[in-house]
């Protein structure tokens, strides 16, 4: 057995499948399904992977139990998650050490990922017992007009590789204690992590009396398995992340029903390092948000707009990080850097590069080679490669675009106004930050007229959000919010109830309609 199949086994994965009810696993009825760790091209597992036609077994368990489960009080609803959150505890490294293997994360930030999880428990909890609705004043005498929140129903749930975990539980967590059910897609490149988690979460349901277990289901396979929960009618949310084409796929299938989506798709972020910044912070804040998980974070740093006054100093300092950067094995201690998920992604950063240099790029920091991946103190097999930092021009088309790599693209600006219209100029509108020391900046920077992203960042990184916030941007990136804030709400349904409690019936505006 190898070691992934191992962890799998200690979390309560008996053997990889791609469907599960609770704690029901069944085989997919499509063709096997190989995985692989972007570490070293090392095979993990097989199994057979789920089809469309798999969907709707799980789906109608799904529906069946959110039948029950919408009728269990909220807070007993809390207590599974609270549960959850504490069988996450007890398995945190061997869960982190399979998206590790699975994803390429470093150990520290796979750890991160399932604290995240465990994160969003302990919020769900709280919430689970603040599900509020509002009392509002009647025109009518004798009349009380109130809102309240009821369960929504089944949702579907698709999931991306680079986060295999944490996302699925930024929702799940919430619909769980809003009375939902919830069916898991994630990626078919991180599947084990996701069984092990189902496998986790399932141990949890059933021991619950109040909990019917198929209020969790999993279902493992290709687009067309996502397509058949985006036109499910039994699901009523949609909630996808990834990259903007399949967002709009899964947006206009769930519009075409009249259902709901929230999308959480590509990030294009920039930072703003204005004169007055802390430099030294502004360069930890930078290489943690350009180069973590390889640049596979939705939030990693694509674009830093440098004042013209300190552009020289703040370059020559992030070249000599970046020419010191650990790239190896990130189950090792110390690196930093592990390896993009697969060959494709590392063609695409190549490809990037080299448009970048066609449109007058210039490399500051290592890629001076023809390619910017790495052979050498590294696990044969996987793709690993350098970070790349090149200066460039702001009218650059590459610029519109998010690759999905450790390329930071750096352009020089003079005045705050022109830095922030940089910044907004691209179609994605996710994560964004500025490094300043100016009050009067910091305020402008998120007001109205500053960033139009959905995270804006003062004196940190664009990448690292906490889970109390609402996570999500604007524009190409979908305008969904997960996990913290008011997010429970997209998970719910609203209700507006007019009580009378006299004897007479007064209409509303004062139409009189008399029939006797």
């Amino acid at each position: 057995m190898n070691d992934a199949l191992a962890i799998a086994a200690r979390l309560g994965l008996a053997a990889p499948q791609a469907v599960a009810v609770g704690d029901r696993w069944s085989a997919g009825s499509g063709a096997p399904l190989s995985v692989t760790s972007p570490i070293d091209n090392a095979p993990l597992a097989e199994f057979a992977a789920a089809t469309a036609a798999d969907v709707e077994a799980v789906v109608a368990a799904a529906h069946e139990a959110f039948l029950q489960w919408r009728a269990v009080p909220a807070p007993v609803r809390g207590e599974l998650v609270r549960r959850i959150g504490e069988k996450l505890r007890e398995h945190k490294n061997d869960l982190a050490a399979l998206v590790t293997l699975e994803a390429g994360k470093i150990t520290q930030e796979s750890r991160g990922e399932v604290q995240e999880m465990i994160d969003i428990c302990d919020f769900a909890v709280g919430q689970s017992r603040q599900l509020y609705g509002l009392s509002i004043a009647s025109e009518r005498p004798e009349h009380r007009l109130a809102e309240q929140w009821h369960p929504l129903g089944a949702i579907g749930v698709i999931s991306a590789f680079n986060f295999p975990v944490a996302v699925w539980a930024w929702n799940a967590m919430l619909a769980l204690v809003c009375g939902d059910a919830v069916v898991w897609k994630p990626s078919e490149k991180t599947p084990l992590a996701a069984m092990a988690t189902h496998a986790l979460v399932a141990q949890v349901v059933v021991a619950m009396d109040e909990a019917p277990p198929g209020i969790v289901g999993l279902v493992i396979g290709d687009a067309k398995v996502g397509d058949a929960l985006a036109r499910h009618r039994r699901l009523p949310l949609i909630s996808a992340t990834g990259s903007v084409p399949m967002g709009r796929a899964v947006g206009s299938t769930v519009a075409a029903r009249l259902g709901r989506a929230l999308l959480e798709l590509g990030g294009n972020n920039a930072m703003i390092v204005a004169p007055s910044a802390d430099l030294e912070a502004a360069v930890r804040a930078i290489v943690f948000s350009a180069v973590g998980t390889c640049g596979q974070r939705c939030t990693t740093l694509r674009r830093l707009i440098v004042h013209e006054s300190i552009a020289d100093e703040l370059l020559a300092r992030l070249v000599r990080v970046y020419e010191g950067l650990p790239i190896g094995d990130p189950r090792d201690e110390g690196v930093l850097v592990g390896p993009l998920i697969d060959a494709a992604a590392g063609e695409a950063m190549e490809t990037a590069l080299a448009t970048a240099k066609e449109q007058g790029g210039r490399v500051l920091a290592l890629g001076k080679d023809a390619s910017p991946r790495v052979a050498e103190t590294v696990p044969a097999g996987g793709v690993y490669v350098r970070p790349v930092i090149v200066e460039i021009e702001p009218d650059a088309a590459i610029l519109q675009q998010e690759t999905f790599a450790p390329i930071l693209y750096v352009l020089r600006y003079a005045e705050l106004d022109e830095a922030i219209a940089l910044q907004n100029d691209v179609p994605q509108g996710l994560s964004s930050a500025i490094f300043t020391g100016d009050v009067r900046e910091a305020e402008r920077f998120c007001a109205p007229t500053g960033s139009d992203c959905g995270i804006a960042n003062v004196n940190i990184g664009t990448s690292g959000a906490e889970i109390g916030g609402a996570f999500g941007g604007e524009k190409e990136t979908g305008g969904g919010r997960e996990s913290g804030s008011d997010t429970w709400r997209t998970y719910m349904r609203r209700q507006t109830n007019t009580i009378n409690y006299g004897r007479d019936l007064p209409l509303a505006q004062g139409i009189r309609f008399d029939i006797y």
